[in-house]
C-alpha cells in the first residue's frame, strides 16, 4: 500500500512539473503588442532561426508566398482602421504573408489568419498587398523578428528582419484629422477632470 501511495505521489509530482514546463520550441512563438495612435497593434508570430542555412532564395524561395514566420500563420490585429503602406485597412485581425524577391518584398494582409503556414493560402482572400524595398542589415539577424518602430505619436513602421535583410511598411491612422480632433477632445476632458480633482482637494 505504501509503495502504491508513493508511486501515486511521484506521478502527481511529475504531472505537475510537466504542466509548468514544455520542450523548447525550435521556432519560439512571440506576441508583440504596442500602443498605436488611439488603440493598439498586436502581432502573433513564430520566430525561426537562421541556423547556418541560406534563407532567402533557398529556405524561403523567391516569388513564393511565405508565412512571415514559422508554424501557424502570422496574425496581425489593428485596433482601429489604418493606412497600411498607402492602402486603407479596416480594424480587425489578418494573416500576414510575404512574397520575397531579391530587391523587394510584397507584404500581404489576408482574411484567413487561422491557417497553418501558407499551405492553404488563397489570394482571393487578400485584403491588401504593398510592395516595399529590401535593405541589407549591417549585423546579421539570427532569429526572424517583427517589431513596431514609432515614427511619431500617430505613426509607426512595421519592421520585418531576418538573416541579413530588412523591410519596413509605414502604418498610420486611416483618418488622421479625425484622430487629432478626438485626441484634442480627450485632452480637454482630462484637463477638466484634473481641475475638478484640484478643486475637491
Amino acid at each position: 500500500m505504501r509503495k502504491l501511495l508513493f508511486a501515486i505521489c511521484i506521478s502527481a509530482s511529475v504531472f505537475s512539473f510537466a504542466q509548468d514546463y514544455s520542450v523548447p520550441a525550435a521556432s519560439p512563438r512571440q506576441k508583440v503588442e504596442q500602443q498605436f495612435s488611439m488603440s493598439k497593434i498586436t502581432i502573433d508570430y513564430g520566430r525561426p532561426g537562421v541556423k547556418g542555412r541560406k534563407i532567402f532564395g533557398e529556405l524561403v524561395p523567391y516569388g513564393q508566398v511565405w508565412r512571415a514566420g514559422a508554424n501557424s500563420s502570422t496574425k496581425i490585429t489593428f485596433g482601429q482602421s489604418v493606412n497600411f503602406g498607402g492602402k486603407i485597412v479596416q480594424a480587425g485581425t489578418y494573416g500576414l504573408f510575404i512574397v520575397p524577391t531579391e530587391k523587394e518584398w510584397k507584404v500581404i494582409l489576408n482574411k484567413d489568419f487561422q491557417q497553418w503556414g501558407a499551405y492553404t493560402y488563397d489570394p482571393k482572400q487578400d485584403v491588401v498587398d504593398v510592395t516595399v524595398p529590401v535593405n541589407k542589415l549591417a549585423d546579421k539577424q539570427e532569429w526572424f523578428e517583427i517589431t513596431l518602430n514609432p515614427t511619431d505619436e500617430n505613426a509607426a513602421n512595421l519592421v520585418l528582419k531576418w538573416d541579413d535583410l530588412q523591410a519596413e511598411v509605414p502604418v498610420k491612422p486611416s483618418k488622421p484629422d479625425a484622430v487629432n480632433k478626438i485626441a484634442d477632445k480627450l485632452r480637454e476632458i482630462k484637463k477638466i477632470e484634473a481641475d475638478a480633482a484640484k478643486t475637491k482637494s
